[in-house]
């Protein structure tokens, strides 16, 4: 698919076909299947300053919090009690924590919980990921945001998308099931960036792909800006399906905080995950990222069973799978 015909696409030329065949490929390839991946969100701290994120460094609103190795450890077995077959271990970029100790985190969740883990760390030198992946992490999340160079420039300062894109090389030459993602309609983004965003995207023949709506967060210089399009997420979340139908392709909680209810219906749109937020309910609402990133405050269990019931209400069936990567076994 040319960019020129997902620009097409994404300007609504034809949502019912569109939305009808990502739904048609996702159940192809997923059946009714849902995969959950418990997040556990560690760290709030992080040394870049991007202009989006709610966690930047400058923002000084932020109520900051780190989880002890051991307290990220128990939450990893917290996911096998609530019948999780994946976690994902995540923080800003937080250099407080060393290879070694998100080791043990990946050797202590692989002991008490047997699960897949998923880290996203940020930025990680090679040998950290080569490390990692040694002792048992199974999965890297790094998220791109855009592949246009100035407005990543821009939105991220001082980072650079080559070194990015280089990572997440270094991530697929270390044997990871690599996963990466965009913002659209993040500030400064036009139709045509995100119909190349989207190609380009698919073009590195990721085992995941995200894709959520820009959030404006406040205590960030983009906090006055317009929020993003929930039908254009949609849009891309579709065209994204067609063009890697082995995927997984989470339904964000970035939906969910533009509109209640958004995240699910994802679901019917080429999405077949959900990341539920294992993070405690202590400090879970500090992960602001944006806002309403973690809106229900609750127990673990329960904030779990509101999405599988959710789930549900979509036709769709919540999985305890791993849920690994079809299109390894494919390749």
């Amino acid at each position: 698919m040319r960019p020129s015909e997902i620009a097409q696409l994404l300007a609504g030329a034809d949502d019912a076909g569109l939305f009808s065949a990502a739904d048609a490929l996702t159940r192809e390839n997923f059946g009714t299947e849902i995969y959950l991946r418990g997040v556990i969100e560690f760290s709030n701290h992080c040394v870049n300053n991007c202009r989006y994120c709610g966690l930047r460094r400058a923002n000084r609103d932020v109520h900051r919090y780190r989880l002890s190795v051991d307290e990220i450890v128990s939450c990893t077995a917290l996911a096998r009690e609530l019948s999780l077959g994946t976690v994902v271990v995540q923080s800003g970029d937080d250099y407080t924590y060393t290879r070694e100790d998100i080791g043990r985190v990946v050797t202590g969740a692989k002991e008490q919980a047997d699960v897949a883990v998923t880290l996203s760390l940020g930025d990680r030198p090679e040998a950290d990921f080569l490390y990692w992946r040694e002792i048992g992490a199974d999965r890297y999340l790094l998220k791109i945001e855009t592949f246009d160079e100035a407005l990543y420039a821009k939105s991220r300062p001082g980072l650079a998308l080559a070194d990015r894109l280089d990572r997440v090389e270094a991530l697929r030459k270390a044997g990871y099931e690599v996963g990466s993602g965009i913002i659209t309609d993040l500030p400064g983004m036009t139709p045509d960036i995100l119909a190349s965003d989207l190609a380009r995207l698919s073009a590195l023949d990721l085992d995941m792909i995200a894709v959520g709506p820009f959030v404006p967060s406040p205590g960030t210089p983009y906090g006055d800006a317009p929020a993003g399009s929930v039908l254009t997420a949609f849009r891309a979340m579709a065209v994204l399906r067609l063009l890697n139908p082995l995927a997984n392709i989470p339904s964000t909680s970035a939906l969910n905080a533009l509109r209640d209810g958004a995240r699910e219906q994802g679901l019917t749109v080429g999405a077949n995950v959900i990341m539920p937020s294992l993070t405690p309910e202590t400090v879970g609402g500090d992960y602001a990222i944006y806002p309403g990133k973690n809106a229900l405050r609750a127990d673990a269990a329960s904030r779990l069973a509101a999405v599988r019931a959710a789930i549900r209400r979509v036709g769709r069936t919540p999985s305890t799978a791993v849920g690994g990567s079809k299109r390894r076994r494919h390749g």
